[in-house]
């Protein structure tokens, strides 16, 4: 073997090697400190809920969503409101049965015990979604899960309103919003 062969050789495996390790640190900051969470708009005070579609900026860090000063009228359809969710409940999974009152502010849901709802399973982000109460209706956010998020089956790719009463399925465990 020539010595420009072996030099290339050494010099591939080098690379090799760094992409490696830039990928193990990669991996172990995204464990260790979370990725970003998007942030939903304000719903302005003039426009309903539900006209107003729902977008997300991915390079916005979310901390509270505000709520509009007028009320807003209850939606029709059997989504989920103040007036019609009190609770969460956990159908199937690790916490099977477990009940929590919802209140006005997001609830985060993830392994992260930073989380709100705390499932400890091998198919759950460290946050994975979340619950935000927008005007006057309960939307779900899947946080860029690695495993995603589901609503009455169909997999959330942008914040939806929530039924009352349909499954919510977060990694292995399936809860839903309840009167």
């Amino acid at each position: 073997m020539s010595q420009l062969t072996l030099l290339l050789l050494q010099g591939g495996f080098l690379v090799l090697l760094w992409f490696f390790v830039f990928g193990v640190v990669y991996s172990l900051r995204a464990d260790l400190f979370g990725v970003k969470v998007r942030k939903l708009p304000e719903p302005s005070a003039s426009a309903s809920p539900a006209a107003a579609a729902p977008t997300s900026s991915p390079d916005a860090v979310t901390t509270q969503v505000k709520r509009p000063a007028a009320p807003v009228p209850a939606p029709a359809g059997g989504l989920a409101t103040t007036d019609a969710v009190s609770r969460i409940v956990i159908t199937s999974g690790p916490k099977a049965g477990l009940e929590l009152p919802l209140g006005t502010e997001p609830l985060t849901i993830g392994r992260s015990s930073e989380s709100g709802l705390v499932i400890r399973d091998d198919y759950t982000s460290s946050h994975h979604a979340r619950l935000v109460l927008w005007g006057e209706q309960w939307m779900l956010q899947d946080l860029d899960s690695t495993n995603g998020t589901s609503h009455d089956g169909v997999r959330v790719a942008a914040p939806v309103q929530v039924k009352v009463g349909a499954p919510i399925k977060v990694g292995a465990t399936t809860f839903e919003l309840r009167k």
